[in-house]
């Protein structure tokens, strides 16, 4: 089975879908000692992982010791949440079946999901600077990844669907899943609608996710909807300017340096110390020589910083404008350095993700979202070319054709890294360009 894993894999359309949809099939072509399962969904409000480790721990688990197997990997480590009760107990029941894998119970901090905190939560390794799991031995898979990669294995069934929990002020909360390429606005008729009329949907977690159109596509990294109104503080806060925030920076940034006791790369030991970052937001240069503009580049965009910080100010939003800007100039990261330790008091600098919801002003949100089965059909998709990192795939259909749910649509270019596109419905290509293919049933 494991032998063949990699060109399965890459058949599938398989792409990380917890995070930025990096094809899965590069992870597997190569050789680890260890595979860390992510599993400790690591945004607030949001449910998916958590319940389907519960719901298919055989499969997940089934895929977990393929990937181990195809990766020649000696052991491999769950790393979850200690408050996933229902997870925890369907793993244990099951564990005894995979020997060389185990769990890692996580304490409820933010971000405990960032692979690097993972990596060294799990393995007690840190990740060097400018690095991936892969430089110290480890390979990091998302939950739904897994359960993606049992389906190709034994079912020979694609990727055509995606889990997301739906959330904040719809009439419903709950998980469940749908298929690639449905609108915004439809996905949230599954929860039954808003229950407010003036309001903005953010496409993923509280913390990193962006704020979307209602026509917008639901894509294989989607794993979550957030809905809140125009004026709560948290969509004030994503929608403020860089100008704005660079503005604030000069006026009050008092240089406390609590953005960088709490920043999660920076307690792994990298450079990367955001409240002199701030330096350069409100001086244009720092009093630090060790402390350049490429330093933004070691940052995560995690956004814990804002929250840490007693002003309220963003080190992150104008962290991710320095990354943006010093690229058009093709500046690439310049620092490898690679920590030997973590910082001294590491453990007891972490933000709980209570602490965070309610900073956030989420806390009426933070309530359970049931997976359910959905019976919805839908008539019509926009299915993304580009659903992942890399090029975007190649129509292999034409307007007029008509496919059957599962039919290769979108092909890998020659010699790009990309990811295959599937159908989810059956029916015509009413349109297609270089972006997107249109099927209606």
């Amino acid at each position: 089975m494991s032998a063949n894993l990699v060109e399965l894999v890459q058949n599938a359309g398989i792409v990380g879908a917890g995070g930025a949809g990096f094809p899965t099939q590069v992870k597997l072509n190569c050789t680890v000692d260890t595979v860390v399962v992510n599993g400790a969904e690591c945004e607030p409000l949001l449910r998916v992982d958590q319940q389907l480790m519960a719901l298919e721990a055989v499969k997940m688990l089934t895929a977990l010791q393929a990937v181990m197997d195809q990766t020649q990997a000696k052991e491999g480590i769950i790393g979850l949440k200690k408050k996933y009760t229902p997870a925890i107990e369907a793993l244990n029941k099951e564990l005894a079946a995979f020997p060389k894998i185990r769990m890692h119970l996580l304490k409820n901090f933010y971000p405990a999901g960032d692979e690097q905190v993972l990596v060294y939560e799990t393995t007690g390794r840190i990740v060097p600077e400018a690095g991936i799991p892969l430089n110290v031995g480890t390979l990091v898979i998302n939950v739904e990844t897994l359960l993606n990669i049992y389906d190709i294995m034994v079912d020979n069934k694609p990727v055509m669907d995606t889990y997301l929990t739906l959330t904040g002020e719809v009439k419903n909360k709950l998980t469940t899943k749908v298929p690639l390429g449905i609108t915004v606005r439809e996905a949230l008729e599954l929860a039954g609608g808003t229950t407010i009329e003036d309001f903005v949907v953010i496409n993923g977690g509280p913390m990193m996710g962006k704020i979307v159109d209602l026509e917008s596509t639901i894509t294989k990294t989607t794993k979550g909807l957030i809905v809140l109104a125009k004026n709560h503080p948290l969509i004030i806060s994503k929608t403020k300017s860089i100008k704005e925030t660079m503005k604030m920076a000069g006026m009050a940034c008092m240089q406390c340096n609590y953005c960088t006791e709490l920043c999660p790369r920076y307690a792994l030991g990298h450079n990367l110390e955001p409240h002199k970052l701030m330096r350069i937001a409100a001086y244009g240069s720092t009093c630090d020589t060790s402390t350049q503009a490429t330093n933004a580049f070691l940052c995560c965009e995690c956004g814990l910083c804002q929250y840490a910080c007693v002003m309220d100010l963003q080190p992150w939003k104008f962290n991710t404008m320095l990354k943006r800007e010093l690229g058009s100039k093709g500046i690439k990261n310049p620092h490898h350095n690679v920590p030997t330790s973590a910082v001294p008091f590491r453990e007891g600098k972490q933000f709980n993700v209570y602490r965070l919801v309610s900073r956030l002003g989420l806390t009426k949100y933070d309530l359970p979202a049931p997976m359910v089965e959905t019976d919805k059909a839908f008539s019509k998709v926009n299915l993304l070319l580009s659903q992942h990192i890399g090029a975007p795939a190649v129509a292999v259909v034409n307007v007029g054709d008509h496919v059957e749910r599962g039919q290769l649509i979108g092909d890998i270019p020659e010699g790009k890294l990309s990811s295959k596109v599937f159908a989810s419905i059956s029916g015509r290509i009413s349109a297609a360009d270089s972006e997107k293919i249109t099927i209606e049933s």
